[in-house]
């Protein structure tokens, strides 16, 4: 009996499998489960650099941003400082002819001479314009628009500066103004950096750019 077990050999007995060394570890998707950590571990560190490298251009178009409007804003402080101190209380100074002439002017309105009723309303609308450039810099990857927002930032804080710092009080200073062409009103840097951004803001909406740089056509 013992030799025909032997011969025919024994059944299998229920439950009985391979052994430790034999087993196949697999994981619930049928893969070895290290595998799959692994693969959770490489998509995670890919989505990571993805995120970082889409994070990088958006830095760089702020830093534009922001580098451009600190130009124009030192560029119209250092002007009226000028202008101030040396033009003020005398005679123009003719550039081109009776054509452009420096000629300081204190305005109590917005841009050009308009609105001088409304100052306190200007300094409102100027310091809204700066915290709307400022969310809008989150989502900023184009470099066109980056310059455009920059030029207008820097021209919102130079008159800014003056309705805040400058007589009669505070909120309520006249604007500095001193560029002069003939049968035009006078004007400074910062109300060109304005009109600059303004008209650079209304061509790339033309073409479909978005400051997020994407091109949608109507």
């Amino acid at each position: 009996m013992a030799e025909a077990e032997r011969i025919i050999g024994t059944p299998d007995t229920p439950g009985a499998g391979p052994g430790p060394e034999q087993r196949d570890v697999r994981g619930t998707d049928g893969t070895d489960g290290t595998d799959g950590a692994g693969r959770a571990d490489t998509a995670a560190d890919t989505a990571a650099d993805v995120g970082a490298s889409a994070a990088r251009p958006r830095r760089r178009r702020v830093a534009v941003l922001f580098a451009v409007a600190a130009f124009a804003y030192a560029l119209d402080l250092v002007s009226k400082l000028l202008v101030v101190a040396k033009l003020e209380h005398h005679r123009p100074i003719e550039i081109v002819g009776d054509w452009l002439k420096f000629e300081a002017i204190r305005n109590a309105g917005a841009a050009f001479g308009f609105g001088e009723a409304f100052t306190v309303i200007f300094t409102v609308i100027a310091a809204a314009v700066i915290v709307v450039i400022a969310r809008l810099a989150r989502k900023l990857y184009s470099l066109p628009w980056a310059i455009a927002l920059g030029l207008l930032l820097g021209g919102a804080l130079g008159n800014l500066t003056d309705r805040i710092f400058r007589s009669p009080g505070v909120f309520e200073g006249a604007v500095v103004d001193f560029i002069a062409p003939k049968h035009f009103a006078v004007f400074n840097l910062a109300d060109s950096a304005i009109v600059c951004g303004g008209i650079l803001i209304v061509l790339l909406s033309f073409r479909g750019l978005d400051p997020d740089g994407t091109v949608h056509k109507d």
